[in-house]
């Protein structure tokens, strides 16, 4: 590999690292047209464990209206769920021209409001990218789940939003 075709090839895993850490911030800042415009215009295939699968043309627009159920849901003004999302340990390998896989790990913590409860989970995510439209883009997301506790909020437990 020559020096210009490393260079190349450090740029587009970086501009992926960018595509998946602005899909994680949009997830956590509850804006679905960014989450959406993470994955391709149409085709995508995803699967996200216990959330579900989601795959064919407008699958993407599906798992967009599910965010959108969830993460925007409020009760009195207020956000019901309340999530943080850390992508870590990309391994990201450039397949082809304009084509590439990853794996990510997720270290994901929850609030929900109403039950009262906190979720911490981790698990895998492995991806396939492509340039569309000049940009890299998730062409299949799949998660599975390596394990998940679930506890009560205490009475003394306050939460800000």
């Amino acid at each position: 590999m020559t020096p210009e075709e490393r260079l190349t090839a450090l740029e587009q895993i970086e501009a992926i690292k960018a595509l998946k850490h602005r899909y994680f911030r949009a997830c956590d800042a509850k804006d679905p047209e960014t989450f959406r415009a993470c994955f391709i215009n149409r085709g995508a295939d995803i699967h996200y464990g216990p959330l579900g699968g989601f795959g064919g043309p407008d699958q993407a627009e599906k798992l967009a209206a599910v965010f959108t159920k969830i993460a925007l849901h409020k009760v009195d003004g207020k956000p019901v769920i309340l999530d943080m999302h850390h992508g870590m340990h990309p391994d990201i390998t450039i397949t082809g021209p304009g084509a590439a896989t990853g794996r990510w790990t997720l270290k994901f913590r929850q609030i929900n409001m109403i039950e009262r409860t906190e979720r911490l989970l981790t698990g895998e995510y492995d991806d396939d990218y492509v340039i569309e439209d000049g940009a890299w883009k998730m062409a299949r997301s799949r998660f599975r789940q390596l394990w998940v506790i679930t506890r009560p909020l205490g009475d003394d437990t306050t939460v800000e939003a």
